[in-house]
């Protein structure tokens, strides 16, 4: 299988514990830590040419404040928690475009018009049903609040690692 990435923004390292904790009371293991997806696998390349654009845009964009913020679902299967910020979406739009994946991807990951800024905290794919992912949301709102507002200093690029079949961290790369 060749590699797969994705780009993600990390939260504070302590909010990403908090909802990793969350997070095991539902699922057995973690394919990825929590993060909020920027860029998802669409036109990232096992020859890894995009990164040098990746770093030319974010090199390009000054950091920025964003907020995690209440539930919300795409369909009923996948639960996540809402991303408020003006500037993720101009830095998501620049960097799609930047490695301009065919339509056919940017259309698949719901990327461009499609996008929508969230950090995963479950999905039916995972193995939880839907009466759990209710059970996920009500419980989010209690146990992962307050959410945190913080300074996007950095993008972090993650890499499907075939021997753990998870994510890892690759690369960091910083704004400005």
């Amino acid at each position: 299988m060749p590699s797969q990435y994705f780009i993600g923004i990390t939260p504070p390292s302590d909010y990403v514990k908090k909802v990793e904790h969350f997070q095991h009371q539902w699922l057995d293991s973690l394919i990825v830590e929590p993060h909020i997806t920027l860029k998802a696998q669409g036109g990232l390349t096992p020859d890894r040419e995009w990164i040098e654009k990746v770093k030319t845009v974010c090199k390009s964009m000054q950091p920025f404040t964003t907020s995690l913020a209440k539930p919300n679902y795409f369909g009923d299967n996948i639960l996540y928690l809402s991303v408020l910020s003006d500037e993720l979406y101009p830095l998501h739009e620049a960097i799609v475009k930047a490695i301009s994946p065919p339509p056919k991807l940017i259309n698949h990951y719901f990327e461009l018009e499609n996008f929508v800024a969230h950090l995963t905290l479950g999905k039916e794919q995972h193995g939880l049903t839907k009466e759990e992912l209710s059970d996920m949301a009500h419980a989010a709102e209690k146990e992962l609040t307050p959410y945190p507002t913080f300074l996007v200093k950095s993008v972090q690029i993650y890499e499907l690692r075939s021997n753990s079949n998870r994510y890892e961290p690759l690369l960091e790369i910083p704004l400005g």
